[in-house]
């Protein structure tokens, strides 16, 4: 599923160019990252979806057959066992739209995300001093 437009500013926007259905999808992925990353800021980044919290912690999108999620490569490897039944790549996981999305899961992936953010930024903060 292509986007019906682009330049996206905010999440809200492009989740009203989707039709319903997908809407709805989207929105329960958007409201299982935001519990599970409370903090983290909504932003638009390669024009996906994204959660940053001291650096990205993962976007999302939606096509026409699925719902591609970005952890980043280490999200991936994290939870390859859960995620091996999903076509996937280094860095991201396609959940198809015709099967119920594993929002637990993800919000598995996206709890795991953030501590490593949070960790690395204390990291760089310990070496700043």
């Amino acid at each position: 599923m292509e986007n019906k437009k682009s330049g996206f500013t905010t999440i809200d926007e492009y989740i009203a160019a989707f039709p319903q259905d997908i809407q709805k999808i989207l929105k329960e992925i958007r409201t299982t990252i935001k519990a599970a990353a409370p903090k983290a800021e909504e932003k638009i980044s390669y024009q996906m979806p994204t959660f940053f919290l001291n650096g990205n912690l993962v976007h999302f999108a939606a096509f026409k057959e699925h719902i591609g999620f970005y952890p980043t490569p280490s999200g991936i490897e994290a939870f390859q066992k859960e995620l091996s039944i999903y076509k996937g790549a280094k860095g991201s996981v396609q959940f198809p739209l015709d099967e119920p999305m594993p929002l637990k899961l993800i919000s598995r992936i996206v709890k795991f995300r953030a501590a490593e953010n949070l960790k690395q930024a204390k990291v760089k903060a310990v070496k700043g001093k």
